[in-house]
């Protein structure tokens, strides 16, 4: 009988600290999840309020390049911050990819703090006379576990828009009212087409009622072969 190799790698579990922590370990999953569950649905939406909001559009969180690849394509001038490095990568490799340098700008950093002038200031990574657009889409703010991290992110906003621009939010709403439930095999299939790699994700759903959380513990398993990659 020949072993499986497995390779794990973890997230500690054993309290809540901070709602960006995990999305590293996540980014080799995340388009194959959401291929699954969101998909692009929401890109129209977006798209349709970028293309008329006549100028420059910031996107906070924007992970992988889900939402900031097809407006580029579209045409809107986008600068796309995010905390997790691994999710960057892959979002500047399909922006080269796409050849849209010119037009989406990818950058590393802290929503509650961003790096831009405000919108009556000199340009500082960011356009001279603000954005016209800000977005948080698919539930971004609610990353935030802190009241004090919503209100200073709400604060920057502010800052780095123009007057009369656009804050766009999009909220998970019933996540509150999420059924609780342990080591659930969500989804499984195949990732990079068949014949690449298997995976299985197991998920877990706890409700923190006292401190108002919705906490998801999730295990992805990757087969290729004989090899095995377990993140949690």
């Amino acid at each position: 009988m020949t072993k499986s190799k497995v390779k794990t790698s973890k997230v500690a579990t054993s309290k809540v600290r901070e709602g960006h922590e995990g999305w590293d370990e996540y980014a080799p999953f995340y388009d194959w999840e959401n291929a699954r569950t969101l998909g692009k649905r929401d890109v129209p939406f977006w798209r349709n309020i970028a293309l008329h909001c006549g100028g420059a559009v910031l996107e906070l969180g924007c992970g992988t390049g889900r939402i900031s690849l097809p407006l580029g394509r579209a045409g809107v001038p986008l600068v796309g911050i995010d905390r997790s490095t691994p999710m960057l990568a892959r979002a500047r490799t399909r922006v080269r990819r796409a050849r849209l340098t010119s037009r989406v700008r990818l950058i590393r950093g802290d929503i509650r703090y961003l790096p831009f002038e405000s919108a009556d200031g000199i340009e500082s990574r960011g356009p001279r006379d603000g954005f016209s657009m800000v977005l948080a889409p698919y539930g971004l703010l609610q990353s935030l576990l802190h009241d004090r991290d919503l209100k200073t992110t709400l604060a920057e906003v502010r800052r780095v828009l123009r007057p009369g621009g656009t804050f766009g939010i999009e909220l998970v709403a019933d996540l509150p009212s999420w059924k609780e439930y342990r080591q659930r095999v969500s989804l499984k299939g195949w990732r990079n087409r068949p014949g690449g790699s298997h995976v299985t994700l197991v998920e877990t759903v706890r409700q923190d009622r006292k401190h108002g959380l919705t906490i998801f513990d999730q295990e992805f398993t990757e087969r290729r072969g004989r090899q095995r990659l377990r993140v949690r």
